[in-house]
């Protein structure tokens, strides 16, 4: 039987995205974490659609592979000789006697190296994964699925979160355009050239478009509130900022080894509820309809649920094996990868497979006929 196409909810990648994240965010074993970038890229190459932001995810593989190469850079600038195999010697350069316990260059160690490059990987994971969430996830539609209470707050995230995809599609906008007047692609793309080739038409398109988005946000309503009495602001606000407190702090007990029983799920869960009692007192203020709301289906709860079990998977192997999620940097020794691991690093492959492929926009007679 074949499955119809459509748009996955919003909210279910965002589930999936997080939990791919947090699973990144539990090891720095680096064949885990390719593994997760694998599955990450291989369900957005299979079920992202044709809009804008859907392109924006090679920039945060860019981006990702900065962090790498930048953190291993800080190893060997400010000192990477905390080991016993130095690989090379760079000329140290002396410091003041008030800059002491900082080190530039010196002796390189594969130690010191191998950490930065784990850290970085980590990092660089964690970022793609928020890059995945991005790029499947339509953000006008997850707009309205928010509480009416984050209605204003989720404006201007969605207003921001747009900036990466236009910016990209601003690009690719000017360079069709150079071509059609003639431009080659290495002409004015490189040195100070680019500056007034590249960059100042994007940056007028990404301003005219959010312009435009602003203006047509404000014809349809966003940002009207509704008729609240002052104690009852006050009220809502100390709800909101409490209850994200208590989240924050519980969600730093139960990840940290060393903090007290309290901070861990009985803060997270009280911190929880004044958070919803403060979205639901303040939702009430908020008077809006909402058309064609985006359903939550079979698919939405296997898109969350495989992300959300491969974060879980992790913690788990976390407290109770935790040293295959670190491979040993003293003694150096090759990285070991174990069964659960492994499963939880590929349970986020699951949507692409399970979910619903996107609807694809018509091709052009043109397109068709060649």
């Amino acid at each position: 039987m074949t499955r119809l196409a459509r748009s996955v909810h919003p909210g279910a990648w965002w589930l999936w995205a997080l939990g791919m994240a947090a699973a990144a965010s539990r090891t720095a074993n680096p064949v885990l974490l390719v593994l997760i970038l694998a599955a990450v890229g291989f369900v957005v190459a299979q079920r992202r659609d044709d809009a804008p932001w859907a392109l924006a995810f090679r920039m945060y593989l860019s981006l990702g592979a900065f962090i790498v190469v930048m953190r291993v850079g800080f190893r060997i600038v400010f000192g990477g000789g905390q080991g016993d195999t130095v690989l090379f010697t760079l000329p140290e350069v002396p410091l003041p006697q008030w800059a002491a316990g900082i080190r530039l260059f010196g002796p390189v160690a594969a130690e010191q190296l191998l950490g930065g490059l784990y850290d970085g990987l980590r990092l660089a994971t964690m970022v793609v994964c928020v890059g995945a969430a991005n790029a499947l996830a339509n953000p006008k539609r997850m707009l309205k699925a928010l509480p009416g209470a984050l209605h204003e707050i989720g404006t201007s995230v969605v207003v921001t979160l747009t900036v990466a995809p236009q910016l990209v599609e601003s690009v690719q906008r000017v360079r069709r355009a150079r071509l059609l007047r003639g431009s080659t692609v290495k002409k004015g793309y490189r040195g100070i050239g680019a500056l007034r080739g590249i960059v100042v038409p994007v940056l007028e398109d990404a301003m005219n478009r959010s312009l435009a988005l602003a203006a047509a946000m404000a014809s349809h309503g966003y940002g009207r509130t509704g008729r609240a009495d002052p104690r009852t602001r006050l009220l809502t606000g100390a709800l909101v900022i409490a209850g994200l407190l208590g989240v924050c702090g519980g969600l730093y007990g139960a990840l940290g080894a060393s903090t007290p029983p309290y901070l861990g799920t009985p803060l997270l869960l009280a911190g929880l509820a004044l958070a919803v009692a403060g979205f639901v007192l303040g939702g009430r203020r908020v008077t809006r309809s909402t058309y064609r709301p985006d359903p939550w289906r079979g698919a939405e709860w296997t898109v969350a649920a495989s992300g959300l079990a491969a974060g879980a998977l992790m913690y788990v192997v976390s407290r109770t094996d935790a040293a295959s999620l670190y491979p040993s940097l003293s003694p150096l020794a090759w990285p070991e990868v174990t069964a659960l691991p492994a499963l939880a690093a590929l349970a986020g492959v699951l949507p692409a497979r399970l979910a619903p492929a996107p609807p694809r926009a018509a091709p052009r007679p043109g397109e068709a006929a060649a």
